[in-house]
């Protein structure tokens, strides 16, 4: 039987649930990039404007950004992991988790992700 077993299988239950969710933020990133082509297609198939050919597109910038918090999701989850794995293998007491501020960073982006693509989406439907 492995030493600590249940604490190395907690640990990596929570690592894995953070890669899923990053690998879910990144396919959900792809997925607005591409809507927005949707729209600029059919609009262009119609004959009329998307309201998305404004410069640089928001749903693009908004599509990488979430790419990009996905990635950093997994980097996050993998440096805490080994963290967590280090903590367990040690003899010492280790002290509980660090700051609470990249968890609450990470849910502020994506809650203004969330408000930028409401408003886009408004936007794009003909509302003002």
């Amino acid at each position: 039987m492995i030493e600590r077993y249940s604490d190395h299988a907690a640990n990596e239950r929570t690592y894995l649930a953070w890669v899923r969710t990053g690998v879910a933020v990144m396919a959900f990133g792809f997925l607005v990039e591409k809507f927005d082509i949707f729209l600029i297609y059919i609009g262009k198939a119609l004959h009329k404007r998307t309201g998305a050919h404004h410069g640089v597109h928001a749903a693009q910038i908004l599509g990488m950004g979430l790419v990009a918090l996905g990635i950093l999701m997994m980097i996050g989850a993998s440096v805490l992991f080994v963290r967590t794995r280090r903590a367990i293998m040690a003899e010492a007491v280790a002290q509980g988790p660090g700051s609470p501020a990249p968890y609450v960073a990470m849910v502020l982006a994506l809650v203004v992700m969330g408000i930028t693509l409401l408003i886009y989406l408004a936007q794009v439907n003909g509302h003002p």
